[in-house]
């Protein structure tokens, strides 16, 4: 599992928005007694616990947010079933279709030395050996490959290129400055040229390129230290 809570680490634990991060989100009412399944936004190892509790923000502007009680929760089917207490009835539940399941961001899970929450890394700068690439929009993951950087051209580029996609790999990676909000990367020959327009003269030089960004992709898991939650 690719963690953005990605040796580079970066953790998905949801984007916090006005002092919350979003752990989950309810889908769908699931079983007799309340149950919900939900999808989860979090890579945490173990971020769910019976006894926690989450918050449901307010629907309605100056009404507060509804606290829930974790019972007992279980996977299924790639969701998350959580009964908390209190929700006993299909129509309980069915009215927290929808909701979004939150936690203070003073609760973000800690992470080790090395890592990075996604939601740190989207807005910063790349740049690439001094020189400014872009804004880091997203991360996307694969299974068995280093995260994508989803990068923005700044105005210094092409502006026929429009987005970048960089393989956050510890290989390439000089620096995280979050304070500054900017990454700073040292990457191989050719690995831009792919995400630029070419000529038909150019089309065995992309093939080259193109080479290159599948084994930066293919880094090693252990290269990987991105957790998500958002």
């Amino acid at each position: 599992m690719a963690y953005l809570d990605t040796g580079i680490a970066a953790i998905n634990e949801p984007t916090p928005s006005s002092g919350f991060v979003t752990l989950a989100r309810v889908v769908k009412a699931q079983g007799r007694r309340g149950e919900v399944a939900a999808e989860i936004h979090s890579d945490v190892p173990g971020r769910f616990a019976a006894g926690m509790r989450l918050l449901v923000p307010a629907s309605r502007p100056h009404d507060i947010r509804r606290e829930l009680e974790v019972q007992e929760f279980w996977p299924h089917k790639g969701l998350l079933v959580f009964k908390f207490a209190g929700v006993d009835s299909i129509s309980d539940a069915e009215a927290l279709v929808g909701s979004e399941l939150q936690v203070p961001r003073t609760e973000r899970a800690a992470l080790e030395p090395g890592w990075t929450y996604v939601s740190d890394l989207t807005g910063c700068s790349l740049f690439d050996s001094g020189r400014e690439l872009g804004t880091i929009e997203d991360v996307q993951f694969g299974a068995g490959e280093a995260p994508l950087l989803i990068v923005a051209a700044s105005k210094y580029q092409t502006a026929a290129i429009g987005k970048f996609e960089i393989p956050f790999a510890e290989a390439y990676l000089e620096g995280i400055d979050l304070a500054r909000r900017q990454v700073r990367m040292k990457l191989p020959e050719g690995l831009l040229q792919v995400n630029a327009p070419m000529t038909a003269e150019e089309k065995h030089e992309q093939a080259l390129a193109q080479a290159k960004i599948r084994k930066a992709k293919a880094a090693s898991p252990g290269t990987k230290r991105v957790l998500r939650e958002t």
